[in-house]
Protein backbone atom coordinates (compact mmCIF):
# COMPACT_ATOMS: atom_id res chain seq x y z
CA UNK A 1 0.00 0.00 0.00
CA UNK A 2 0.83 3.64 -0.29
CA UNK A 3 1.03 6.18 -3.02
CA UNK A 4 0.71 4.71 -6.25
CA UNK A 5 4.53 6.42 -6.60
CA UNK A 6 5.76 7.04 -3.72
CA UNK A 7 9.08 9.41 -3.65
CA UNK A 8 7.53 11.00 -7.18
CA UNK A 9 4.28 11.95 -5.53
CA UNK A 10 6.28 12.76 -2.03
CA UNK A 11 8.42 15.17 -4.25
CA UNK A 12 5.06 16.96 -5.87
CA UNK A 13 3.31 17.30 -2.56
CA UNK A 14 6.32 18.95 -1.20
CA UNK A 15 6.77 20.75 -4.18
CA UNK A 16 3.61 22.13 -4.26
CA UNK A 17 3.60 23.25 -0.34
CA UNK A 18 3.63 27.19 -0.01
CA UNK A 19 5.62 26.81 3.21
CA UNK A 20 7.79 24.14 5.01
CA UNK A 21 9.44 23.81 8.42
CA UNK A 22 12.96 23.88 8.83
CA UNK A 23 14.49 22.09 11.77
CA UNK A 24 18.16 23.03 12.29
CA UNK A 25 19.80 22.18 15.32
CA UNK A 26 21.57 25.37 17.64
CA UNK A 27 25.52 24.89 18.70
CA UNK A 28 24.42 23.87 22.09
CA UNK A 29 22.18 20.53 20.77
CA UNK A 30 18.67 22.48 21.02
CA UNK A 31 16.28 21.44 18.62
CA UNK A 32 14.95 25.12 16.39
CA UNK A 33 11.86 25.31 14.10
CA UNK A 34 11.09 27.85 11.42
CA UNK A 35 8.94 27.98 8.96
CA UNK A 36 10.56 29.00 5.39
CA UNK A 37 9.20 29.75 2.19
CA UNK A 38 11.42 27.69 -0.76
CA UNK A 39 11.67 26.35 -3.48
CA UNK A 40 12.42 22.89 -5.00
CA UNK A 41 14.70 22.33 -7.58
CA UNK A 42 16.09 18.41 -8.81
CA UNK A 43 17.22 17.35 -5.64
CA UNK A 44 18.23 20.75 -4.09
CA UNK A 45 15.83 22.64 -2.06
CA UNK A 46 16.56 26.41 -2.07
CA UNK A 47 15.29 29.35 0.62
CA UNK A 48 16.18 32.69 1.13
CA UNK A 49 16.27 35.43 4.09
CA UNK A 50 14.28 38.07 2.71
CA UNK A 51 12.70 41.45 4.04
CA UNK A 52 10.16 40.10 6.05
CA UNK A 53 10.43 41.71 9.79
CA UNK A 54 12.86 40.62 11.87
CA UNK A 55 14.19 40.82 15.09
CA UNK A 56 18.08 40.93 13.28
CA UNK A 57 19.42 39.69 10.31
CA UNK A 58 21.91 37.37 11.95
CA UNK A 59 19.95 34.95 12.14
CA UNK A 60 20.15 31.76 14.60
CA UNK A 61 19.49 29.40 11.63
CA UNK A 62 22.39 30.51 9.37
CA UNK A 63 24.18 30.34 12.44
CA UNK A 64 23.30 26.26 13.46
CA UNK A 65 23.71 25.76 9.74
CA UNK A 66 27.47 26.44 10.04
CA UNK A 67 27.61 24.61 13.09
CA UNK A 68 25.80 21.56 11.93
CA UNK A 69 24.48 21.18 8.00
CA UNK A 70 22.71 18.37 8.47
CA UNK A 71 18.77 20.03 7.99
CA UNK A 72 15.11 18.55 7.61
CA UNK A 73 12.27 20.45 6.12
CA UNK A 74 9.03 19.38 6.37
CA UNK A 75 5.38 20.05 4.62
CA UNK A 76 2.54 18.88 5.75
CA UNK A 77 -1.54 19.05 5.19
CA UNK A 78 -4.07 18.24 8.18
CA UNK A 79 -7.65 17.54 7.42
CA UNK A 80 -10.13 16.11 9.84
CA UNK A 81 -10.78 13.19 7.48
CA UNK A 82 -7.52 11.56 8.89
CA UNK A 83 -7.24 9.28 5.98
CA UNK A 84 -6.29 12.72 4.16
CA UNK A 85 -3.30 13.52 6.43
CA UNK A 86 -0.36 13.27 4.54
CA UNK A 87 3.28 15.09 5.55
CA UNK A 88 6.64 14.66 3.35
CA UNK A 89 10.28 15.70 5.14
CA UNK A 90 13.41 16.34 3.27
CA UNK A 91 16.55 15.64 5.05
CA UNK A 92 20.01 17.38 3.52
CA UNK A 93 22.93 19.36 4.12
CA UNK A 94 22.76 22.78 4.32
CA UNK A 95 24.93 25.47 2.82
CA UNK A 96 24.64 29.02 2.58
CA UNK A 97 25.68 31.70 0.21
CA UNK A 98 25.38 35.55 -0.79
CA UNK A 99 26.68 35.53 -3.86
CA UNK A 100 27.22 34.28 -7.51
CA UNK A 101 25.36 32.71 -10.70
CA UNK A 102 23.93 29.88 -8.06
CA UNK A 103 22.41 32.74 -5.18
CA UNK A 104 21.38 34.52 -8.16
CA UNK A 105 19.16 31.29 -10.17
CA UNK A 106 17.76 30.97 -6.53
CA UNK A 107 16.14 34.47 -6.33
CA UNK A 108 15.04 33.71 -9.90
CA UNK A 109 13.46 30.88 -9.31
CA UNK A 110 11.92 32.08 -6.08
CA UNK A 111 10.50 35.13 -7.63
CA UNK A 112 8.78 32.97 -10.00
CA UNK A 113 6.88 31.22 -7.17
CA UNK A 114 6.31 33.92 -4.62
CA UNK A 115 5.04 37.52 -5.53
CA UNK A 116 6.48 39.24 -3.19
CA UNK A 117 10.34 38.26 -3.86
CA UNK A 118 9.04 39.43 -7.53
CA UNK A 119 8.53 42.93 -6.06
CA UNK A 120 11.38 42.78 -3.62
CA UNK A 121 13.74 40.56 -4.40
CA UNK A 122 15.58 39.02 -1.19
CA UNK A 123 18.96 39.94 -0.60
CA UNK A 124 19.92 37.09 0.59
CA UNK A 125 21.76 34.93 1.91
CA UNK A 126 20.68 32.16 -0.04
CA UNK A 127 20.53 28.68 0.97
CA UNK A 128 20.80 25.60 -0.81
CA UNK A 129 19.60 22.41 0.96
CA UNK A 130 20.97 19.14 -1.13
CA UNK A 131 18.16 16.40 -0.40
CA UNK A 132 19.65 13.13 0.75
CA UNK A 133 16.69 11.55 1.98
CA UNK A 134 12.71 11.75 1.17
CA UNK A 135 10.64 10.05 3.54
CA UNK A 136 6.81 10.65 3.54
CA UNK A 137 3.63 9.38 5.07
CA UNK A 138 -0.10 9.56 4.58
CA UNK A 139 -2.67 8.37 6.27
CA UNK A 140 -4.88 6.93 3.62
CA UNK A 141 -1.80 4.53 3.18
CA UNK A 142 1.20 2.81 5.05
CA UNK A 143 4.31 4.82 5.34
CA UNK A 144 7.20 4.66 3.61
CA UNK A 145 9.11 4.88 6.76
CA UNK A 146 9.25 7.65 10.09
Amino acid sequence: MGWPDGESEARRRFAAARVARLATVTPQGAPHLVPVTFVLDGDTVWWAVDDKPKRTRALARLDNISAEPRVSLLVDHYDDDWEALWWVRADGVASATAEGPEAERAVLLLAERYEPYRLQPPEGPVVRVQVRRWRWWSGASSPSSS
